[in-house]
This record gives structure tokens, C-alpha cells and sequence, in this order.
């Protein structure tokens, strides 16, 4: 007998059985990473959509790869100087002896995806130091979001730069299917304007760094605006899915890359060169799932969670949340699909 999903809009990875999150910020409070602490014999799959990926350890992820499992999963600031976070995990992991048992060695396998929020920091950086701190924060049950985490220094809208963005920040979904539990997490940092359930603009490129109107940064292209080349201000959007679902590593990846449909309905435009764009699958349990269902379920899951992000931010000077602006009908919403 099929059962009706139960969602929660509030919800996390850390909803479903043996999964852990935990944030850890800088003391300046402009970046951060999050750590998501897998259960035994966990699977894990990706699914990269952008061209700017910045990763430690995600080959693991890939079908074909000799390793199978997933010890924890590990978000952070700071581009490629927020990889170290993934090594202050993998050592906290270590010293419990949780990893791969090789000989006499214990070996954590800990993928890791960082987002560019360095402008935000005046040389503050995510470290190893914060990659342990989020392990012993790690938890069951509700989760906080916003400013926290990964998403301290998050931003989106960076059409014409930091200066007429908003404030980005890290949400989370979950639902409940019968003996099903899917739980996600999303780390909004996007260079597009992010889209709510109404098709409105919430959060993006401002038309001034004065002004509270959005640009619409989908109308502006297709109005013959041209960007080339990598800038300063560079952006991704980081989610991660958890379930109790039996999968194997191609399942995991099918799952992952169902899901990149959640950042496409959220956020416009995605997926550009700009953007480092992936979406994390673990999955950690024995429940016989449909695996095209898991997939709606995911991108529905990662949707929400995009969005919820930019609700819960908080706005940092010069740059205004979701919470301080109106939304804003899309003119690229008229006569385009």
C-alpha cells in the first residue's frame, strides 16, 4: 500500500537514522563548514553540475572506485583553502578509529566540497581546526540554519558582483515515506538569482548596490548581457541528500543527478562556468525504494532546501537577505520556458 509523503520544510540529513550534522564557524563569523557524520557501510554518489567544482576525496563517490563507503561528508568556505576542514574531519574520525581498516591503519573517507566566500574574510579561512570543531558538534534532530556553517559566508545574485548580491546562507528539507527517511541539506552561494514556489525572484542580483529590485538575472542575458572569464566573486551551490534507502554507488549517483533537477527549479541561471554546482548522495539502510521515485523525492528535497537557505540568512553589511526584500515577479518568466 503506497504511503503519502509527510514533509518537513525545517528538516535535515540529520532526520534520518545515524546521520549527524554539525556546523562550526569562524570567529569572525564569514565562514564555516558543516559536517555530515555517516552511519556504518554508508554508499555515497555525486552528481557535478557546475564547471567551478573545488573537491577533496570525492572520487570515492564514483561508481568504479575501489573504495564503497562514506565515513562523512564535509562542506566548507574558504574555496581551496577549506579542503583542510575535510583533513581535521578525517583525523577526528581517526583518533575514534572510524574508517576504512587497513592492516594496522584506520582510513576516513571524508569527500569534501568548498564554496568561494573569501571576499567576505579579509583572509580569515575555513581550516582543519573548524573541520573538527563541526565533527564534536555533529547531531541528531533539528538543525540550525542560516548564517551557520558552510553557509556563513554564502551569498547569490552575482551578476554585476558582491557589491549588488544578497545574502546567501544553509537550509534543509526532510521527509517521511512510510519506513522511508530522506533528509537534505543545500549551501546556497549561487551566481543566479534563487526562485520560489511562486516563481518569484526572493533573493539575487540587485539593480544597484543602493537598490532592493532585483535585475533578474536570467532577463538580463536574454537581453544580450555578456560576462567572460572567472572573477573575484566566484559561486556554487553545494547539496547533500541523506536516506535510509538501499542503494548501491550507481544508484547513489542516479539519485544524485535526479536530484541537480531540485537546483534547476530553485535557481536561474545554474550550472554556469561560474558555479561549482554538485549534489551529494548518501544512502544507509535497508528499505526497497523505487529508484526514480527516490530521484523526484531528492530534487523536491534539494529545492527546498535552496530555498529555505535564503529565508533563514541573515543580511550582512551591504549585502540583504531574503527577509529584507520583496519578491519579484521574473520578466524572463514571460513567454520563455
Amino acid at each position: 500500500m503506497p504511503y503519502s509523503a509527510l514533509w518537513n520544510s525545517n528538516g535535515s540529513p540529520a532526520e534520518v537514522p545515524g546521520f549527524l550534522v554539525g556546523h562550526a564557524q569562524h570567529p569572525q563569523g564569514c565562514t564555516g563548514c558543516t559536517v555530515v557524520l555517516c552511519p556504518p557501510a554508508c554508499v555515497g554518489g555525486m552528481a557535478v553540475g557546475g564547471s567551478a567544482a573545488g573537491t577533496r576525496q570525492t572520487d570515492a563517490l564514483r561508481p568504479g572506485h575501489l573504495v564503497q563507503e562514506v565515513h562523512a561528508v564535509v562542506l566548507a568556505g574558504s574555496s581551496a583553502f577549506g579542503l583542510d576542514a575535510g583533513g581535521g574531519a578525517a583525523a577526528w574520525l581517526a583518533e575514534r578509529g572510524l574508517g576504512l581498516k587497513v592492516a594496522d591503519l584506520v582510513i576516513p573517507v571524508t569527500p569534501t566540497a568548498v564554496i568561494f566566500d573569501l571576499p567576505l574574510c579579509g583572509g580569515a579561512r575555513t581550516d582543519a581546526a573548524l573541520g573538527r570543531q563541526a565533527c564534536e558538534a555533529a547531531q541528531a534532530g533539528p538543525m540550525p540554519r542560516g548564517n551557520v556553517g558552510a553557509g556563513s559566508g554564502a551569498t547569490v545574485g552575482k551578476l554585476y558582483g558582491l557589491g549588488q548580491a544578497c545574502k546567501g546562507g544553509l537550509g534543509g528539507a526532510s521527509l517521511t515515506q512510510g519506513e522511508l527517511r530522506m533528509g537534505a541539506l543545500a549551501v546556497v552561494n549561487a551566481f543566479g538569482d534563487v526562485i520560489d514556489e511562486q516563481g518569484r525572484i526572493i533573493a539575487g542580483a540587485r539593480r544597484s548596490p543602493e537598490s532592493r529590485e532585483f535585475a533578474d538575472s536570467a532577463a538580463q542575458y536574454l537581453a544580450g548581457f555578456r560576462r567572460d572569464g572567472f572573477h573575484p566573486t566566484s559561486n556554487t551551490t553545494l547539496a547533500m541528500v541523506a536516506t535510509n534507502a538501499r542503494l548501491d554507488k550507481g544508484a547513489a549517483c542516479k539519485v544524485a543527478a535526479m536530484a541537480q533537477q531540485g537546483l534547476v527549479r530553485a535557481i536561474e541561471p545554474v550550472h554556469t562556468t561560474f558555479d561549482g554546482d554538485l549534489v551529494i548522495v548518501l544512502g544507509a539502510g535497508q528499505v526497497e525504494s523505487d529508484l526514480n521515485g527516490l530521484g523526484v523525492m531528492a530534487a523536491r528535497l534539494v529545492r527546498m532546501a535552496i530555498i529555505d537557505g535564503v529565508r533563514q540568512a541573515a543580511s550582512m553589511p551591504g549585502l540583504p537577505a531574503a527577509a529584507d526584500l520583496t519578491p519579484q515577479i521574473r520578466a524572463s518568466g514571460i513567454g520563455h520556458a
